[in-house]
């Protein structure tokens, strides 16, 4: 694609990264094979290669964003399946974050946009302060019929009816190897996953703990940007982002860390693209180092290694969740994974399809959100399985909203294959 932006544009790091991405798209649309909105709403504006159009015209005239450019952009959910598909290799995900950044500078949203976007950054990124939202959403729950906006009707629905308790775990402190030690790796607890399932950071570290990994919840670590990053907040992503560079540097620098492990894999593509993020700052090496051990829990688990185990005669339909298989091109280990300990695995039709639930978007796209999630439960119900398995809590949320199907991260299986107890989700199964 043929760009024209000035010498004096091309200064701004963030055009000039926009600026590459924009040269190597050859217009070809293999992508809108592949991206749920297009395929849901039919616009070529809702494509990944309309999108490029209208962030092209936006950033070469340097003009503010419009009505139109946002609609558009506020659709896209980022699963980046376009990224998969693209012959050419254009790195849509940089594009787009610029765009968010730029319309978040140039853009006034109408107040109730605002109001609801502050309210998320403030909140989901803080567990005390969410899990206070969750009780609160949870009381105002018979009330979602009359709420006169979309999207305050599905924050109320989406709060699950309980809050677990805090786990001790997720406090800093470091967890000794039950085995023999190879390995010392943190742990990013997150920021929502600690107040929606606390069951997931509980069975990582029992198993990572029983492959003879030691295990550490490093003191200053928290929310890794990815939610606020995504809504164009820039400034608060990048000090959630830099709080978990130093924390980590100073366990790598001290202790020593062999890997990162990230369980949910929204924050897992973030943590891995720090050294992007922070390439023009003065953490530049140490972002670049810290997105250099990060790995997703199967990547460890697999290079552990699990032992072998019987069959288990329990039939697990497995979801890849838009960040592992397209943001991290990990495709195969969670199956894997799954099946060497003795599930029987199987897979939804469309498997690459996004389920609707990308970070905030279930919130501020609830219509479009809906219709993904329909498609996503009917996929997975067809498969007849007895429990569903995902590696992101929040496509666990947005699924589980729609099914009767028991839905548990991939590595709570792992864990009660290996010693560890039965997935509290997993009922009579």
């Amino acid at each position: 694609m043929q760009t024209n932006f000035t010498a004096e544009q091309l200064r701004d790091p963030g055009i000039a990264r926009a600026n590459e991405v924009l040269r190597t798209c050859v217009h070809c649309g293999f992508c809108t094979a592949t991206c749920p909105t297009y395929q849901v709403l039919g616009d070529e504006l809702d494509s990944p290669r309309g999108r490029i159009y209208l962030i092209k015209d936006m950033l070469e005239k340097g003009r503010p964003a419009d009505e139109k450019t946002v609609k558009h952009i506020d659709r896209c959910l980022s699963c980046l399946a376009c990224m998969t598909t693209c012959p050419s290799g254009v790195h849509y995900m940089h594009l787009v974050d610029q765009a968010r950044d730029y319309i978040e500078a140039t853009y006034k949203r109408p107040l109730m946009d605002r109001v609801l976007r502050a309210v998320l950054a403030w909140t989901i990124p803080h567990p005390g302060r969410f899990r206070a939202a969750l009780l609160a959403a949870r009381i105002g729950r018979p009330l979602a019929r009359f709420m006169p906006d979309p999207r305050l009707k599905a924050m109320l629905q989406m709060a699950p009816r309980i809050t677990p308790a805090i786990s001790p775990n997720d406090a800093p402190q470091t967890f000794p190897a039950t085995a023999p030690r190879r390995m010392r790796v943190a742990l990013l607890t997150g920021c929502a996953q600690k107040a929606l399932n606390t069951d997931i950071n509980d069975a990582t570290i029992r198993l990572l703990r029983r492959l003879g990994a030691e295990v550490v919840v490093a003191k200053g670590a928290g929310c890794c940007g990815a939610l606020t990053h995504h809504m164009g907040k820039a400034d608060l992503a990048h000090a959630s982002a830099a709080a978990n560079i130093r924390a980590w540097m100073a366990e790598k620098n001290g202790a020593g860390l062999d890997a990162i492990v990230i369980n949910t894999s929204g924050c897992g593509t973030t943590v891995k693209d720090y050294g992007h993020m922070f390439r023009n700052d003065p953490l530049a090496a140490d972002a670049s180092t810290i997105a250099g051990l990060a790995k997703d829990i199967s990547e460890v688990l697999t290079k552990l290694g699990l032992p072998e185990g019987a069959p288990k005669g329990v039939k697990v339909a497995y979801h890849a969740a838009c960040s592992l298989q397209h943001g991290q091109q990990i495709k195969t280990l969670p199956k894997d994974l799954l099946k060497r300990v003795g599930f029987s695995v199987v897979e939804p039709a469309d498997s690459h399809l996004c389920c609707g639930s990308a970070g905030t978007y279930n919130l501020l796209q609830p219509e479009i959100s809906q219709q993904l999630k329909a498609r996503k439960v009917q996929t997975l119900e067809a498969k007849t399985p007895d429990v569903i398995a995902a590696g992101n809590i929040g496509c666990m949320i947005q699924i589980g909203s729609g099914t009767e199907v028991p839905i548990v991260h991939t590595v709570e299986l792992l864990d009660w294959a290996t010693g560890g107890p039965r997935p509290r989700n997993l009922n009579g199964v």
